[in-house]
């Protein structure tokens, strides 16, 4: 699981890695922690607007956010992931 913000949206999580998702074009906007380039994340499949990458941040101590997704907490549903199926190698 990824670090957790509490952003003037709510509760989000910052990813390293997402999949399924679709990218905006880039965007200039002003945050909470100052201004950054960013491009909205949509879900793959239904369009929902899930949260934001970060493309480029302005202030030094933030740049450890570049290239990392923040999805809101609300939008995402946690499972225990999938069983895997043993693979027999007998053959």
């Amino acid at each position: 699981m990824g670090k957790i913000f509490l952003d003037h949206i709510g509760l989000t999580y910052l990813f390293h890695k997402a999949v399924n998702l679709v990218y905006s074009e880039v965007q200039d906007r002003v945050m909470l922690t100052g201004r950054h380039m960013v491009r909205d994340v949509s879900c793959k499949n239904c369009a929902t607007k899930l949260g934001w990458v970060y493309e480029f941040a302005t202030e030094g101590n933030e740049r450890y956010k570049e290239g990392r997704v923040i999805l809101e907490r609300a939008l995402v549903n946690e499972t225990e992931g999938i069983e895997e199926i043993p693979v027999n190698n007998e053959d």
